[in-house]
């Protein structure tokens, strides 16, 4: 694949705004969340074994020397190296053995060597070990052809870390290789930001629960409540609210201010378009909210809005299921790992190539769901768009990798071009 760089711009590519000065870029929208979203405060401490996927709410320190003292990198002797005197092969008498769990001995003498295995300690005046592959047994001796280096195949007291040493930072999410971290810094147990609580409220008169009723006439299924479920369900998160209402204006108004009273992130779907049936803007400043920014320069998810209600921060998706899951995706990831305490907070965006011409109109960063189908020359991954259609789509989500931005400048892309793409979260 012929790879053809671009001028690619500091953000994504959304911020020429010439003729969308109403909407902030993409990347105003992240520094915006990052300067009015905060962790939580509330913290608990948890048995290791029990948190995984949590976030860390204070610092992880060593409680002693790692390894804590020198021993066997691998079965073999342990010898003093000072005594291999002149030229080999040299015959040491073997006088003890040290498995692992053993205390360390003092009994052997520098001219002797001692059995050893892997993880036990070095004896004293000893500072190697000679692995047993390169060993001969003659009689009660044991022979060697090489001498050993000092401190061959042995792992040293406090190589790893000391005593006292950072071994986690706050803001770390618990994944089995931190807990790990954790367990061999001496710590069974860890404080961790507690869960995130959080209301969900699906707004629309025209949706209906799949499986659980047969649809009437002008209605369809309700798409945004089970998926931002699923998208919910993080070790750090608590649903604790899932509501549905109509679209009125005082009843989306009263569920507002009821699930704020006990979340931390209020999500809303549908109503923050201008119609005359979007009602969040009215219901939020009803109950007394602010907005943070509503309208952001992308396709699809334009309408997206963030802001306050109460002591809970309030993100409204649009309620097309295909503009909300971009726009949860790319802004509601950030919002949440924002309040859980996690340190990157913004989802990672690498660049790839564009596996196929494309063309499109420009004006808007456009976001496309992307499949990965090879890797280039350079070691890119390369990619096919699997999306052009309306906000409303989804099933091409199912069986895409990620999305791809599409920078708002340009409105025809050759095959081989530079572009941002975002894998799926997968929490």
């Amino acid at each position: 694949m012929t790879y053809l760089p671009r001028d690619m711009p500091t953000g994504c590519g959304c911020d020429d705004l010439k003729t969308t000065s109403k909407w902030i870029s993409i990347d105003e929208a992240f520094d915006r969340i990052s300067r009015h979203v905060f962790p939580i405060a509330r913290a608990e401490t948890l048995p290791i074994q029990n948190a995984k996927g949590r976030v860390l709410a204070n610092e992880v320190c060593a409680k002693g020397d790692m390894p804590r003292f020198d021993h066997a990198a691998m079965d073999g002797y342990a010898v003093d190296s000072t005594a291999f005197a002149g030229d080999g092969p040299w015959l040491f008498p073997v006088t003890g053995r040290i498995a692992a769990g053993d205390a360390p001995g003092t009994g052997c003498a520098s001219a002797d060597a001692c059995r050893i295995f892997t993880g036990a300690p070095l004896p004293e005046r000893y500072d190697s070990v000679i692995m047993q592959e390169r060993a001969e047994k003659i009689g009660n001796l044991i022979r060697f052809d090489t001498r050993p280096e000092p401190r061959e195949n042995v792992r040293q007291r406090g190589e790893e870390y000391q005593s006292g040493a950072a071994i986690l930072s706050a803001g770390t999410v618990l994944t089995p290789g931190a807990i790990a971290a954790c367990a061999s810094a001496g710590h069974g147990k860890v404080t961790v930001h507690k869960r995130v609580r959080v209301a969900l409220i699906a707004t629309g008169s025209e949706v209906a629960t799949p499986g659980m009723q047969e649809l009437e006439e002008g209605q369809i299924w309700d798409v945004n409540t089970p998926m931002l479920h699923a998208l919910l369900s993080r070790p750090d998160v608590d649903l604790n609210d899932i509501i549905r209402v109509k679209d009125s204006l005082h009843d989306i108004r009263d569920a507002m201010q009821s699930a704020a009273e006990n979340a931390d992130l209020v999500v809303t779907t549908g109503g923050v378009s201008v119609g005359d049936e979007d009602h969040l803007h009215g219901a939020v400043q009803a109950a007394g909210g602010s907005v943070i920014f509503a309208g952001v320069a992308m396709k699809p998810g334009k309408p997206v809005t963030l802001g306050r209600i109460g002591n809970a921060t309030w993100l409204g998706l649009p309620g097309n299921p295909g503009s909300a899951f971009v726009t949860w995706s790319i802004f509601g990831e950030g919002v949440l790992n924002a309040l859980s305490g996690r340190q990157r907070t913004m989802p990672k965006r690498r660049h790839v190539l564009l596996g196929h011409d494309l063309f499109r109109k420009a004006g808007r960063c456009e976001i496309r769901a992307a499949c990965i189908v090879g890797i280039a020359g350079d070691g890119r991954d390369v990619i096919e768009c699997t999306s052009g259609g309306t906000s409303g789509q989804v099933s091409h989500y199912a069986t895409a990798d990620g999305f791809a931005f599409l920078p708002s400048e340009l409105d025809q892309m050759p095959a081989g071009t530079l572009v941002e793409f975002l894998p799926f979260c997968t929490n």
